[in-house]
């Protein structure tokens, strides 16, 4: 996990790390995004323009220093407190106003399904910006992200990554993903937009009649108002990420955040600097892929290939 407050933005969450929670606040629990974000940000600007270190706050606040640090960090698996939050931004310097607002953000701050759910929790921060964000881009070099797989993809997806798990485990996290898909059907869905490599299409995932489907799925899908996919084709050669799998997610009010997947976990930016990066590069990727009406073409041929 990184210094609050550091250059960089990086949090590094692995599967099987140990975070803990508020213990001056009990049990730990999961908050929601984009509430989140503005939360930990308006605690920290605060902070910031009183220039108090986070050993003043916690001294005045009557909070250790790691909990006014968690405060301040949004990836935090904790649910903010109220009368802590008050606390934290009297002692940060805040007016009456700015203090009340951030006190109404922590009141109203649901708590997620995830929580206690089959969702690892690595994955619980951008499982909590999807439930309030309003749009997502997503690269996905390997397979097919997890917000447009079928459930029998996802099945062989988790049977192939969790070859220890027994197999009721693996029903349980693929149940939480079908879950997490609900985004896309909500009353205001997430607009999602995803570039696939070619390749994607090309690996046999389960076997052919659990490919056939997915290919499906993902023309049926393409074809939604809030869904864009676009193929990124062999013919492209090079492109802008030379990485692996990546999301960008935000809203038009609220900062935005990249997660970056990894084996058994995930990075987490939210940095300016970090999210403009990854955005100029989906951009570029949007660019170098045929658009969607070529894509669905794409789609269509691949999935021939099937039968």
């Amino acid at each position: 996990m990184h210094e609050v407050g550091s250059e960089t933005g990086l949090a590094v969450i692995a599967a099987g790390g140990q975070t803990d929670g508020y213990s001056e606040e009990g049990p730990q629990m999961t908050s929601t995004g984009p509430r989140r974000l503005q939360l930990a940000a308006g605690l920290q600007k605060l902070r910031e323009r009183s220039g108090r270190t986070l050993e003043e706050v916690a001294k005045l606040s009557g909070y250790g220093k790691s909990t006014v640090g968690r405060y301040e960090d949004w990836r935090s698996r904790a649910k903010p407190v109220p009368r802590a939050v008050r606390a934290i931004a009297e002692a940060a310097g805040g007016r009456p106003a700015e203090v009340a607002a951030l006190v109404r953000l922590a009141e109203d701050m649901p708590e997620g399904w995830w929580v206690g759910a089959a969702v690892p929790e690595w994955l619980h921060p951008l499982v909590s910006l999807e439930h309030e964000a309003q749009y997502e881009s997503a690269f996905a070099p390997s397979v097919v992200p997890g917000l447009l797989q079928t459930r029998d993809y996802a099945l062989a997806i988790h049977l192939a990554e969790q070859v220890r798990q027994p197999l009721d485990k693996v029903t349980e996290l693929v149940e939480g993903r079908m879950r997490r898909q609900e985004v896309l059907t909500r009353h205001s869905p997430l607009h999602l937009w995803v570039v696939l490599d070619q390749a994607v299409l090309r690996r046999e995932v389960g076997d052919r009649t659990v490919m056939a489907a997915q290919l499906d799925h993902l023309i049926e899908q393409s074809q939604q108002p809030n869904i864009d996919i676009q193929i990124l084709p062999w013919a492209a050669g090079a492109h802008a990420a030379g990485l692996g799998h990546f999301v960008t997610i935000g809203s038009d009010d609220v900062l935005g955040a990249v997660y970056v997947e990894m084996l058994g976990g995930g990075f987490y930016m939210d940095s300016a600097t970090d999210v403009r990066r990854y955005t100029v590069a989906m951009d570029y990727l949007r660019s170098q892929a045929v658009d969607t009406t070529g894509s669905l073409k794409i789609l269509a041929a691949e999935r021939k290939e099937y039968r």
